[in-house]
């Protein structure tokens, strides 16, 4: 495994920001990490980069336990924290050598990186110069620069322009071919586009571990009704492969049917029988959007 995270609690006086927290995460995934703001994902990764010791539990990264062995862990690692730190100063192959001799690593390197993220035509300026796009390639770049086997980015692309976006992702998708990626974002087209599983936490805890595959193909949709009385949900959960039933306001209910065949012809049956009128009747897709908002709200 490139990371193994069991049972790892943090807490900050009497908050407790990670409870009891599990999971693995397998060479060559790249996984994204969700959760509403607050919810510990900060807190997490830097644990994992060793910023933060646990108050209990244990993690390792590539092997290396993150409280015994920091400078293995360290070196597998390529870390892209939310709020970038870079000199603006400085000039993006300054920046970039300024890395390498952190890293001990051959200067040969900086062409490397600049190659494989895209730098080349802003290498020749200044960082303050560039748009907030390349300032997040030459942060990435800093990140590959000692050829790490796992990368850690923590909101990677916050302040982008769409075409920005497209760019960063492209690129993520690119590195994720060769390496282990853990990408935390607010944003879950982002995971659909780039990821292949989703971690979920919230107030500190684990509370879903998906594959984005197995969520794409899962055999579960959502039947939004509208009646013209108020129904008992207890008669709606009496419907064939009902799995959850929701009022979420007035007269209009959310059921949860575990199959992929199309059930609204049976809850318009359910109406004509119970003598109610449909006012409106549609399904809804359950992605990963859906399934955050069930899980964290």
């Amino acid at each position: 495994m490139s990371i193994t995270v069991k049972n790892v609690t943090k807490t900050f006086g009497k908050q407790k920001a990670l409870n009891n927290v599990s999971f693995s995460i397998k060479k060559g995934e790249i996984v994204g990490f969700l959760g509403p703001n607050g919810a510990g994902k900060s807190t997490m990764m830097r644990v994992l980069t060793t910023y933060y010791k646990a108050n209990s539990g244990d993690a390792e990264v590539n092997g290396f336990d993150v409280l015994k062995s920091e400078r293995e862990v360290q070196k597998s690692i390529g870390y892209l924290p939310e709020h970038n730190p870079l000199y603006l100063e400085m000039y993006v192959k300054e920046y970039l050598a300024f890395n390498a001799d952190v890293y001990n690593v051959s200067k040969e390197r900086i062409a490397e990186v600049i190659e494989q993220t895209g730098l080349a035509p802003e290498a020749h300026k200044k960082i303050g110069q560039l748009s907030k796009g390349y300032r997040q390639r030459v942060g990435l770049a800093a990140a590959l620069l000692h050829d790490p086997d796992v990368l850690i980015l923590d909101e990677p692309t916050t302040g982008l322009d769409p075409n920005q976006l497209v760019e960063i992702r492209k690129l993520i998708k690119e590195i994720g071919k060769e390496k282990t990626i853990l990408l935390s974002t607010h944003i879950m087209k982002e995971v659909e586009a780039v990821c292949d599983r989703v971690i979920i936490i919230n107030k500190g805890e684990l509370v879903a571990d998906k594959k984005l595959e197995d969520l794409r193909e899962a055999k579960e949709q959502i039947i939004e009704v509208e009646f013209d009385y108020r129904v008992e949900e207890v008669l709606l959960n009496k419907l064939p492969n009902v799995s959850h039933v929701k009022n979420t306001g007035g007269f209009i209910y959310e059921i949860t049917f575990a199959t992929s065949k199309d059930m609204r012809p049976a809850v318009f049956d359910f109406a004509h029988d119970n003598k109610l009128k449909t006012l409106q009747l549609s399904r809804k897709n359950k992605n990963l959007e859906s399934l955050f908002t069930e899980l964290t709200s």
